[in-house]
């Protein structure tokens, strides 16, 4: 599955409290997922760092293959693609956290944009930092395997000595119309639902 990516970070105070964001689309424009994810304290490179690192995240768990990543942050994708250094030793042990995710992907496509090409992302993480928490909606964890599934133990019927009663057997399936409609009502919840910014 190929999706398209945009990331932003900063920090109001270069050091001081920030956030990293990111928005993830189907390449027709449908929303997966887009998550604000508040820092205490952080630098503008820490940040966008950060939201690369958790999109990629966001990526294994939605099962994506292909990711067309945007920042705007031209540092940022220089340092990705190893055109520029990373001095700092934090932003480094970063990075390569990013490129172990990043390697599990068939392809990673990486771009810088224009600041008016990622208002989204940008968006987002100015809502986390204004609400000093995470906002958005990070995709749901992925369905077990099924052979990861363990079959419910069977009941152990109780002793009798001749004195006890025999437990009442349990109502047929076709007695309990009503419950079966009512567990068939539930809507189904899932990332794909998602309104950029529904809820906050």
């Amino acid at each position: 599955m190929k999706v398209k990516i945009n990331i932003d970070g900063g920090s109001r105070g270069n050091p001081g409290p920030g956030a990293s964001a990111y928005v993830i689309k189907t390449p027709e424009g449908k929303l997966l997922a887009q998550e604000g994810h508040f820092l205490a304290h952080c630098t503008n490179n820490h940040a966008e760092f950060t939201a690369l690192k958790r999109a990629a995240q966001a990526c294994v768990l939605l099962g994506a293959t292909e990711l067309d990543i945007r920042s705007d942050s031209l540092l940022l994708v220089k340092q990705y693609l190893g055109e520029y250094k990373i001095k700092n030793q934090n932003l480094k042990e970063l990075i390569d956290q990013i490129r172990q995710i990043t390697e599990s992907f068939k392809t990673v496509h990486i771009q810088h944009v224009p600041r008016e090409q990622n208002k989204e992302a940008d968006a987002l993480a100015n809502k986390a930092m204004d609400a000093k928490h995470d906002v958005g909606c990070p995709p749901a964890n992925p369905a077990p395997k099924q052979a990861d599934v363990q079959p419910a133990p069977k009941p152990v019927p109780p002793a009798t000595d001749g004195n006890s009663t025999q437990p009442k057997p349990a109502m047929p399936a076709a007695q309990k119309p009503a419950l079966a409609k009512k567990k068939a009502s539930k809507p189904k919840k899932g990332p794909q639902q998602l309104d950029l910014f529904d809820g906050f």
